[in-house]
């Protein structure tokens, strides 16, 4: 049997050649665009909405509320869409996003949008967030046998994380150009074009029952590696959180720059996370904690230039090593649910990981706000990375042993 890590290549043509994910893939790839391009319009549509002296504080809350709620509707919502295929759970979060992104856009262009009003609706965008990004990886998993799901991630990641290269240095000069508003409506467009992919796939008959009961928390529970795994991605998260605060504060208010230096942050970090993912075949032979423990600490050692030194450029060859170094964590670690999840209970489990990491981002997104406004944008960062440096040597020993041919 060819493996990903002997012959990559092939596999992705391998993966690409189902039919329901080549249609799907360029849908997910289009609103990761969007998003990428919100990244950099929320921040500073928040920053013009909020009072001078609470500037870090509703950019916390507006960049936590694109996220937060997506735990509490993994388990409001977890009846409603237990007998959803992965398509289906994709085109109803998608067809959401839509609807509200757009409902923002239009009260911002009328002057009628309040930061509290633009809060509330993000977080009604994100409610099914945990569900639609399960489906996603359901598709995989519903099509793709076990040696070929690491690539059907990395594909994923990595058309995502290419738009977003995009995304991001596009969003600075729309930003600067016509305001975040409108490209808070590209966003929603982008949405709505990934929601008319996936709906004719969705409530297709598969081999995976991908609503199985509800979000399963049992299952998460009753397997210690992949609580364990989800437990440090949580604590990563917290402590990334703070970084999408601290970064635009960073960017508009001590260097004194453009949204498009924004955008080039966050691009050069995609640019580097499409390396690294394509590279997800490579680590397969490695032990998945060996992959874990590198990932923690090359991320924070790569916020270390931004938050030392104070022009742009080592911030951004930073960043751009960041990206490559995080850019396979998703892929490798996604596919040890896959493979030891029952097929039934998989996108409950994965909307139960996803709804445990979310609010780890929020968390940490929400104490960014005052802690950049209490010690300022580039110490935030600086701080961000220390911690997650030590993170990474705390687990580094925890698992000095790590298991065998787990990943």
């Amino acid at each position: 049997m060819t493996t990903l890590a002997e012959a990559p290549t092939s596999v992705y043509r391998r993966v690409l050649a189902r039919p329901s994910l080549r249609r799907v893939l360029p849908g997910l790839a289009v609103s990761a665009l969007g998003d990428g391009m919100s990244m950099v319009a929320v921040a500073w549509l928040a920053l013009q909405l909020a009072p001078p002296a609470q500037a870090g504080v509703w950019t916390g809350l507006a960049v936590a509320a694109y996220s937060l709620p997506a735990s509490v509707g993994a388990v409001v919502f977890s009846r409603l869409v237990r007998r959803m295929n992965g398509a289906a759970l994709v085109a109803v979060d998608a067809a959401v996003r839509a609807a509200v992104l757009g409902t923002i856009a239009a009260l911002a262009l009328a002057d009628a949008l309040s930061a509290l009003g633009f809060v509330g609706l993000l977080a009604v965008s994100s409610l099914l967030h945990a569900w639609g990004n399960a489906g996603a990886y359901t598709m995989v998993a519903e099509v793709l046998p076990a040696e070929e799901q690491i690539a059907g991630n990395a594909l994923i990641s990595t058309f995502t994380q290419a738009a977003l290269v995009a995304g991001p240095a596009l969003a600075g000069f729309l930003t600067a150009a016509t305001g975040p508003a409108w490209v808070i409506l590209a966003d929603a467009g982008s949405f709505l074009v990934l929601a008319l992919t996936a709906l004719p796939l969705a409530g297709r008959s598969t081999t995976v029952r991908s609503g199985g009961g509800g979000i399963a928390w049992g299952e998460l529970l009753r397997r210690p590696q992949l609580l364990g795994l989800v437990a440090v991605t949580c604590v990563l998260y917290f402590l990334y959180g703070p970084v999408e605060v601290a970064l635009p504060v960073f960017v508009a208010r001590e260097l004194d720059a453009s949204p498009g230096v924004l955008g080039a942050y966050w691009a050069v970090f995609s640019v580097g996370a499409v390396v690294g993912g394509l590279s997800a075949g490579l680590l397969q032979r490695w032990s998945l904690w060996t992959v874990v423990v590198g990932v923690v600490i090359g991320w924070g050692l790569a916020l270390l230039p931004i938050g030392l030194a104070s022009s742009i450029w080592p911030g951004l060859v930073g960043f751009a090593v960041g990206g490559v170094i995080y850019g396979p964590f998703n892929a490798v670690c996604t596919a040890l649910f896959q493979r030891t999840s029952p097929p039934e209970l998989l996108s409950g489990v994965l909307a139960a990981r996803t709804a445990l990491t979310i609010p780890s981002v929020a968390a940490g997104t929400l104490l960014g706000g005052p802690i950049v406004s209490e010690i300022g944008g580039q110490r935030t960062l600086l701080l961000s990375g220390v911690l997650t440096v030590v993170l990474g040597v705390a687990v580094a020993v925890v698992v000095r042993r790590p298991p065998r041919g787990d990943g």
